[in-house]
C-alpha cells in the first residue's frame, strides 16, 4: 500500500507501518492519542456551535424583518403588542414587549402631565428595554468563548502532542542505535498528525468566531436602533399631548 512504510525492528524483522490517518492514530503513543481525541472533540463541538449560530442568526434576522415591517406599517402599538405577544418570542419581540409593558404601567392612570414625570417614564421604558437587550445578547453569545478558546489554544495543544511524539522518535533512535529516517519516520508522522488536527480544529473556529461575532454585533446594534426608534415614537406621543389646542375661530 502507498500509505505503508516498511522498517526493521531490532531483530531485523520487517515491520509495516500504516501511514493512513487511522493508522497514525492507532500507532501513536497514549499521550498523543489523548491529545488527538481532545482536538477531535473540540473540532466537532466547534462545528456544532458554528452551524447552530449561523442558523439562529439567519432566523432572528428574518423574524426581525417581519416585525419591523409590521411596526412601521402604521398599526397601533397596542394592537401590535396584543398580537405579537401570542407569537413565538425572540430578542426583538421581547425588547418591544418590555418597553410596552413599562409604558402601559406608566400610563395606566393616564398620560403624565408634568415634564419630570414624562422624563422618568421614558427613562424607565428605555432602561427596561436595555436590560432585555443585555440579557438576550448574553444568551446569543453563549458558545463564542469556546470558539475563541479553540481558535487560540488548539494549535498549541497539537504542538504538545507533536513534541511528545518527536521525543518518542528520538528515544527510538537511541534504542535501535540507528539514525535511518525509516526508523523515525513513523513516529514523526504520528507526531505531526497531532499538529495537523490542531490546525483543523483551530482554523474554522477562528474564522467562524470573527464572522459570527460580526453578525451578533450587527444584530445587537439592530436591537439598540429599534430601542431608539421606539423611544422616539413614545416621546413624540407625549409631546403631542402637551401641545396646546389650536384657537377656535
Amino acid at each position: 500500500m502507498a500509505a505503508d512504510i516498511i522498517t526493521e525492528d531490532l531483530g531485523g524483522a520487517a515491520m509495516v507501518h500504516d501511514m493512513s490517518a487511522w493508522g497514525l492514530f492507532m500507532q501513536a503513543d497514549i499521550v498523543v492519542k489523548f491529545v488527538m481525541l481532545v482536538l477531535i472533540f473540540a473540532s466537532v463541538w466547534s462545528w456544532a456551535i458554528i452551524l447552530k449560530k449561523r442558523s439562529l442568526l439567519s432566523m432572528l434576522n428574518r423574524r426581525a424583518n417581519r416585525f419591523e415591517d409590521s411596526f412601521w406599517s402604521g398599526e397601533p402599538l397596542d394592537k401590535l403588542y396584543d398580537r405579537v405577544k401570542k407569537s413565538k418570542e425572540d430578542p426583538m419581540l421581547r425588547t418591544f414587549m418590555a418597553g410596552m409593558d413599562e409604558w402601559r404601567a406608566g400610563v395606566a392612570g393616564g398620560l403624565p402631565s408634568k415634564q419630570s414625570l414624562q422624563a422618568s417614564l421614558m427613562q424607565r421604558v428605555e432602561r427596561s428595554m436595555q436590560v432585555v437587550i443585555g440579557r438576550e445578547v448574553n444568551i446569543l453569545e453563549s458558545g463564542m468563548t469556546f470558539l475563541a478558546s479553540v481558535a487560540s489554544s488548539a494549535p498549541f495543544i497539537g504542538l504538545f502532542g507533536t513534541v511528545w511524539g518527536i521525543m518518542n522518535s528520538f528515544s527510538s533512535i537511541a534504542a535501535t542505535n540507528n539514525t535511518s529516517l525509516a526508523v523515525v519516520a513513523p513516529g514523526i508522522a504520528e507526531a505531526l498528525f497531532a499538529t495537523a488536527i490542531g490546525l483543523v480544529a483551530a482554523i474554522p473556529a477562528a474564522i467562524a468566531y470573527n464572522v459570527l461575532s460580526g453578525g451578533l454585533n450587527r444584530y445587537a446594534d439592530r436591537l439598540e436602533a429599534f430601542t431608539d426608534e421606539f423611544a422616539a415614537i413614545l416621546s413624540r406621543h407625549l409631546d403631542s399631548q402637551d401641545m396646546p389646542a389650536p384657537p377656535k375661530k
